[in-house]
């Protein structure tokens, strides 16, 4: 029987965390689905895992490739899906139970050519006292500026129709981390958006392996996103005009940048500070704290600590 919703699964040295994330799809109130699991050439035992999962349970299909990344996984199973809906799980998060029955009834009569996105909570190491999230509507006038300027849901935050990402393309390999945000940027800017205002994925932290630790690279693969799209749709980027255009991709590095240097990560904000002065983005105000960067570290680091952090009235998140 062929099931109505495939989920795919990425896993790459996932074994500790692997069954939970499949128990929260198996507690679904909705059970006409199929699990793909892919194993990204993990050195743990998380293919014996999955296996042991699949033999228990024939809704999960278990495939296994070199390691390529959570993008080239993702593509290898999607080229297995077979349902005409679609969802992602990562093999360390979860869904709440009714995840794919509220998320399937929003995009009812609309599965071919509608996006539907959900709430979420950040839960785990570090994430003590996160507040649930429901994420505004964004079809709007202004939606693709509104996408544009971040990734708005997580991956596992989301559910389209199979028929839509065949359309529109899949992952991009080329990225290591942001190819969530570069998809639901593809396909959002072209598919409507409905909005399911309820809290239904849960984003783990934990100490293991995390794409999300590495705030750098999340930041330089999340300014390629932009610019790809961006040269993909000039008509988009003229509407937008050079200088919304600049404050939407310059602008956001160097918000990140800040965040990062007001943590005290220096590693992470110099070389976004070097990344948006050789750009040329800034105003005076700004050069002021990305001009140390080029310092020698323990320099730079010395002067951050002789600085008073500004008040959230004071900080700059992005210059004009």
């Amino acid at each position: 029987m062929t099931p109505a919703i495939s989920i795919v699964m990425p896993c790459y040295n996932g074994a500790r965390h692997l069954a939970q994330s499949v128990a929260s799809v198996q507690a679904q109130t909705r059970g006409d689905w199929e699990l793909i699991i892919v194993d990204d050439g993990s050195r743990d035992d998380s293919w014996q895992v999955m296996q042991a999962l699949a033999a228990a349970d024939p809704r999960i299909v278990p495939l296994q490739q070199t390691n390529a990344g959570a993008a080239a996984a993702r593509n290898t199973g999607l080229a297995r899906a077979r349902g005409r809906l679609l969802a992602f799980l990562d093999s360390d998060d979860t869904w709440h139970p009714e995840f794919l029955e509220r998320m399937s009834a929003a995009l009812a009569g609309r599965e071919d050519e509608a996006l539907a996105y959900c709430g979420w909570q950040n839960i785990g190491v570090g994430r003590e006292g996160s507040q649930p999230f429901v994420p505004p509507d964004y079809e709007t006038p202004d939606k693709v500026e509104a996408l544009l300027g971040g990734c708005r849901w997580p991956i596992h935050g989301a559910m389209l129709g199979m028929a839509a990402i065949r359309r529109h393309g899949a992952f991009d390999t080329a990225l290591s981390s942001c190819m969530d945000y570069d998809l639901w940027l593809r396909l959002g800017s072209v598919l409507p958006l409905v909005r399911v205002p309820e809290v239904l994925a849960f984003y783990h932290f934990h100490d293991g392996e995390q794409i999300t630790k590495n705030r750098s690279r999340i930041a330089f693969n999340h300014l390629r996103a932009q610019r790809k799209f961006l040269a993909g749709n000039p008509d988009i980027a003229a509407r937008l005009g050079p200088q919304k255009v600049r404050d939407i991709t310059d602008g956001e590095l160097l918000h990140r940048a800040y965040t990062s240097y007001w943590k005290g990560d220096l590693l992470t904000a110099r070389p976004l500070f070097r990344a948006v002065m050789k750009s040329g983005y800034g105003g005076a105000k700004d050069w002021l704290y990305m001009l140390p960067a080029l310092l020698p570290l323990p320099l730079h680091r010395l002067l951050l600590n002789t600085r008073r952090r500004p008040n959230a009235a004071d900080t700059r998140s992005k210059s004009s």
